[in-house]
């Protein structure tokens, strides 16, 4: 089974704390979702977010319906979390998130591992469109929220920031992938290409 890799990082400006809450709350994942992707979720969502979470959701790639459930495998507030699909399109899908202070904001970074059915073909002429359409929006709506001080979601009380430890979370690159800057998909092995819009 062939892996592929995608790496992005932002820099959200708001305290460490505050971006981390926004991330841990399961339903704050249908505000950066593509609304293209019909993304729903159908369970879960009202639990708190610790290990061995599951979350259902139900969406739509390229117009057929698909159900997609993840658990939450690494919960370490409020350094990282890990989501892994449990049932879903993939036949891997595995998505690091980490957080880092810097000053009064945020480094959010995402590992993403995954793979696909159909291998290397699917993989070139469907998926690592998609994916990287979804980064890109995702990326953008993080940038609006945050910009915006659309906080209504903030839940300092769990995560005050005075309280978090300063630290620095890293993800770990693999030299058969480049991190990519708007969040594409690329094998290091090939010329890079630039990220399709």
């Amino acid at each position: 089974m062939r892996r592929f890799v995608l790496d992005a990082e932002q820099l959200l400006p708001r305290p460490l704390g505050e971006v981390f809450a926004f991330f841990s709350d399961p339903g704050n994942l249908q505000r950066i979702t593509p609304p293209w992707l019909g993304f729903e979720i159908i369970g879960g969502h009202d639990s708190q977010m610790r290990a061995g979470l599951l979350i259902d959701y139900r969406l739509r790639i390229h117009g057929l319906p698909v159900r997609w459930q993840s658990e939450i495998t690494i919960w370490d507030p409020p350094r990282r979390f890990v989501d892994e699909q449990r049932r879903g399109p993939y036949r891997l899908w595995i998505h690091e998130h980490t957080f880092e202070a810097r000053g009064n904001s945020a480094l959010v970074r995402d590992r993403l591992q995954y793979a696909v059915p159909g291998g290397v073909l699917v993989q070139k002429h469907f998926v690592a469109r998609d994916v990287g359409r979804i980064f890109a929006f995702r990326r953008q709506r993080l940038e609006e929220i945050f910009a915006a001080g659309d906080l209504a979601w903030r839940d300092a009380a769990r995560f005050p920031a005075a309280s978090l430890p300063q630290h620095r979370a890293g993800v770990s690159g693999g030299q058969e992938t480049n991190t990519a800057s708007r969040g594409t998909p690329r094998k290091s092995r090939r010329k890079p290409r630039r990220p399709v819009p």
